[in-house]
């Protein structure tokens, strides 16, 4: 059945319009333009007003709704942080792999092409986030999970036959054939947890690295007499930087000074989301550390960082407070820019005729209060006291 949004806030690139309804049909957006000849002889439904966004694409997403990718490889527990995050406005995602062993790696992909198979709800491929980094900037990653690329982890980083497998590694760990060898089988290569130099950067950049994981942190940073990876990728004007806007992360003027080095439209919302996000509870186990949400940020009994209690709908606002982004700006960063980065950006990550209908409704405050993906809704009846 065909039906037209109307009477809402569409999120255009020039931003968010009145009188436009936006009719959705098969699954994906038929239309889009004025109310009098969109939703001509389709059932309608009033948006009242509200601000009908691109629903929101997160790259890095550990867990949610209490689980623990690397704890449940499994396509239950994909589908369960799917739906966690979908409160939050999030339609496309990547389960995102912390560096664990090998078999581990193997069965989370496994877990990924099966879900691609079933269709479940806003997998878009996986994301691996090591074992290929660096001991010095290994963050909460455990050491002992720690490895070089070899043949076998090739074979395995290149065997997801659908959707996009995104690859985190310290590239001074490998070497710039290896990246470019993943890259033409069709991997996306990011840089992060890496204490490379700004020449390795730049090796790593010519031979196919088109990204930078969490810019600022677990990185070498931007010195004086050494650029390190944050000059490198600062520098550059045509690869992806992810940010974590919780004001905890990364200082917010710290990344207001990124923002004016580069086009906008080379930097990406992601939450790096634990467990916490979209449950109850308040600590998880994350490989036999005990990590508890304190003040917003996941930590370990040292302090030390080990992901977000971020959700997207989290970080667009704060994008907006924080980093005085105008909404149309910080709406792209949360999906036209993640969605190009992986080379999907003809599906999904804007409102227009042909794109996969994936929507996420938001109030005046930028909550959520309904999300489409696939053309199929569902109302955000309730929302989790943490991670939103």
């Amino acid at each position: 059945m065909d039906v037209a949004l109307v009477n809402g806030r569409v999120m255009t690139h020039a931003g968010a319009r009145e009188g436009l309804a936006v009719r959705l049909a098969g699954g994906h957006i038929a239309a889009v333009g004025p109310q009098s000849e969109v939703a001509a002889g389709a059932h309608t439904r009033d948006l009242k007003g509200a601000l009908l966004l691109p629903g929101f694409v997160d790259v890095q997403v550990n867990g949610g709704g209490g689980v623990l990718f690397n704890d449940d490889p499994t396509p239950e527990a994909i589908a369960a942080i799917g739906a966690a995050h979908r409160r939050f406005g999030t339609t496309g995602f990547l389960p995102t792999l912390i560096s664990d062993e090998m078999p581990v790696v193997e069965r989370a992909i496994s877990a990924t092409r099966q879900s691609l198979v079933r269709g479940a709800p806003g997998v878009l491929g996986v994301h691996i986030e090591g074992p290929f980094l660096s001991p010095r900037r290994k963050g909460i990653h455990e050491l002992s999970k720690l490895r070089p690329i070899d043949e076998a982890a090739l074979r395995i980083l290149t065997s997801l036959d659908a959707g996009r497998t995104l690859v985190t590694l310290a590239p001074e760990t490998t070497t710039p054939e290896v990246i470019q060898r993943l890259a033409r089988a069709g991997v996306v290569v990011s840089a992060g947890h890496t204490n490379a130099s700004y020449a390795t950067i730049r090796a790593a950049l010519a031979h196919g690295l088109t990204g930078f994981t969490h810019l600022f942190n677990a990185m070498s940073p931007l010195a004086s007499r050494e650029p390190g990876v944050v000059g490198a990728a600062l520098e550059d004007q045509t690869s992806w930087c992810s940010l974590i806007v919780d004001g905890r992360h990364v200082d917010p003027v710290v990344l207001r000074i990124a923002l004016r080095c580069r086009p906008a439209d080379r930097f990406i919302l992601v939450t790096d989301a634990m467990p916490s996000v979209g449950a109850a509870e308040t600590t998880f186990v994350l490989q036999g550390k005990r990590i508890t949400v304190k003040g917003g940020v996941c930590v370990d009994e040292h302090g030390t960082l080990a992901g977000s209690d971020l959700d997207m709908a989290g970080a667009v606002r704060n994008a907006v407070r924080m980093l005085g982004l105008d909404l149309a700006e910080a709406s792209r960063m949360a999906s036209r820019y993640p969605a190009e980065f992986l080379g999907l950006g003809h599906q999904i990550g804007r409102i227009a005729p042909g794109l996969r209908a994936d929507l996420v409704l938001l109030d005046d405050e930028l909550q959520v209060l309904e999300t489409w993906i696939g053309g199929e809704d569902s109302e955000v009846a309730a929302r989790s006291p943490h991670g939103g």
